[in-house]
């Protein structure tokens, strides 16, 4: 929950107003500005100042009428909220005229679910800002804007899907994209809030990081209660306590786990603990945002596995592929295995996509070819894993750790190149973006004989501001000397630090200014503490080994 502090209305007032209205001059007829005018112009000029989009960042914020910060900035989020309703108007005429073509239909449908879904997600993050005062606000500055990051991978969830129709595509983006840059002006503002309090003379004493709140004396984070970390710290043979059980042979409460997941009205406030039994599991799994704080856990991940095959050539577009699909935040998975069996002619086929805010994933295994996991909005932590594809086979729009696992390129079909993965950032107001830590990344058996002439490269430019660091890593020889494919963009971050192994070497990688060789310091900011904002507390010693920092 956001913390509130009270302030004196008053007192509050009186810093505000003795601060903005130092310029005082009074004219009316003559046309010259009065001092609430002037001073209401102070205060968006400084407000907008870090922004990427001053120009709309002016128009929305000179419209609230306020010299007050959190009004402003609430002025920017309603903006957003106005801009997304204007979408799905847009989607809904445009469904209506989309003549005889299917996929264009299925993809107009799909972009009123998922511009709805950011809707309610931009409501979400309102009503959290309503309920806080302002030094709570900056405190958790960072837990906002991964908020608010949320409501542009929906929209580009949206966009993505008319792949096949650039007509249509244009409209739906030019729509969008006015909301992203809404988006990213609140995002931006939020990451420099220190600075722009002090302009407007609220001195808080924030700490440098704002909401990455420090770790507890047992390394596990503070969102975690001491109940949830015995819960992590068990094994296989000794598993805690469920609520649910899942088994096919019928010796458990379910015979799936969907069933399991429908039985969380009966959860409390606790956390709600599923144990799936050893099994083949195909289903198509949805765990939703009502139902959070889950903890599923299974017999190991060639033991549990839940297994599908939709697929974009199947006729289901990308995001609705997924075997798997977590939405409720404070979702932990341990001892499980996720796949998509539509193989390499099924195209985009996702085994898992993850739209859980400070979800964990620990021992699990995800295998598919093309979009096996999809990191889609928020943090994410993945530990001691088995990740398997071909294409974008790590990709999404999220923030996302992957550590000390194994990544595995799989033998892609005739002419296809792998690439291990594709970041969404779009906006560089994000604090979104994927590191690869202390990992491998090998060819499987099928791939080994020809690894060195199928290419495999450690990520696909994808978005304007794709971000992707690799680092402490032992990288193969199937890894191309150029590290990365080809990009004209300007704006992409792709980084690497300290890797090992024959396709680590760096002196042929391509060259471009935005492919950047870390120095220590540089890549401290990519550590799973730092990088996940307000997430960095993790599993040390017990159960779930973690390293905060460097290995």
């Amino acid at each position: 929950m956001i913390g509130k502090i009270v302030v004196s209305g008053i007192s509050l007032i009186l810093v505000v107003g003795v601060v903005i209205g130092v310029i005082a001059v009074v004219n009316r007829s003559d046309g010259t500005q009065s001092t609430n005018d002037l001073s209401q112009e102070k205060a968006v000029i400084q407000m907008c100042q870090p922004t990427n989009y001053k120009e709309s960042c002016t128009k929305v914020l000179s419209s609230a009428n306020s010299t007050d910060p959190k009004e402003l900035i609430k002025a920017g989020i309603l903006a957003i909220s106005d801009s997304l309703t204007k979408s799905m108007n847009l989607s809904e005429d445009l469904v209506g005229n989309a003549g005889s073509e299917p996929r264009t239909k299925l993809s107009l449908e799909d972009c009123k679910t998922l511009l709805k879904n950011a809707s309610d997600e931009l409501q979400d993050t309102l009503k959290k800002m309503n309920n806080s005062d302002m030094k709570s606000i900056a405190e958790h500055a960072d837990d906002f804007r991964i908020w608010l990051s949320s409501i542009i991978s929906y929209q580009e969830l949206c966009v993505d899907g008319f792949e096949h129709d650039n007509n249509i595509k244009s409209k739906v983006q030019n729509s969008t994209n006015y909301g992203n840059e809404l988006t990213d002006n609140v995002l931006t503002i939020l990451g420099g809030i220190s600075n722009i309090l002090q302009d407007f003379g609220l001195q808080f004493n924030l700490p440098a990081s704002h909401s990455r709140r420090l770790l507890g004396a047992d390394g596990y984070p503070t969102w975690l209660s001491a109940a949830d970390r015995k819960l992590l710290a068990v094994d296989n043979a000794g598993g805690p306590a469920p609520n649910a059980v899942v088994a096919l042979d019928g010796t458990g409460q379910f015979k799936s786990i969907s069933e399991a997941i429908n039985s969380y009205a009966n959860a409390g406030n606790g956390r709600y603990v599923i144990y799936v039994k050893a099994g083949i599991y195909d289903e198509a799994v949805v765990v939703p945002k009502t139902h959070s704080n889950i903890l599923m856990y299974g017999d190991g991940p060639e033991k549990t596995i839940v297994t599908g095959k939709r697929s974009f050539n199947g006729g289901v577009n990308t995001w609705n592929t997924a075997s798997f699909v977590v939405e409720a935040p404070g979702f932990i998975a341990k001892n499980m295995g996720f796949e998509n069996t539509a193989g390499p002619d099924g195209h985009q086929a996702v085994a898992i996509r993850v739209n859980s805010d400070m979800s964990v994933f620990h021992n699990c295994k995800f295998d598919g070819y093309q979009d096996t996991l999809l990191y889609q909005a928020g943090r994410q932590f993945y530990r001691d894993c088995v990740i398997s594809g071909t294409i974008d086979f790590i990709f999404g729009y999220g923030a996302a750790v992957i550590q000390n696992s194994e990544i595995i390129a799989r033998m892609p079909n005739p002419s296809q190149v792998n690439t291990v993965t594709a970041d969404g950032k779009t906006e560089k107001g994000q604090n979104t973006g994927l590191v690869i830590h202390n990992c491998k990344i090998v060819a499987e058996a099928a791939l080994f004989p020809q690894r060195l002439t199928v290419k495999t490269y450690l990520g696909r430019p994808w978005k304007e501001f794709s971000t992707t660091v690799v680092m402490e890593s032992e990288l193969g020889d199937l890894i191309q000397p150029e590290g990365w494919l080809e990009w004209v963009g300007k704006q992409l971050y792709y980084a690497e630090y300290a890797n090992t192994g024959p396709g680590a070497n760096t002196a042929n990688r391509i060259k471009w200014t935005t492919l950047h060789f870390l120095n220590s310091n540089e890549a401290q900011q990519f550590t799973a503490g730092t990088f996940l904002a307000g997430a960095a507390q993790w599993i040390r010693d017990a159960g779930v080994p973690f390293f905060l920092g460097f290995r």
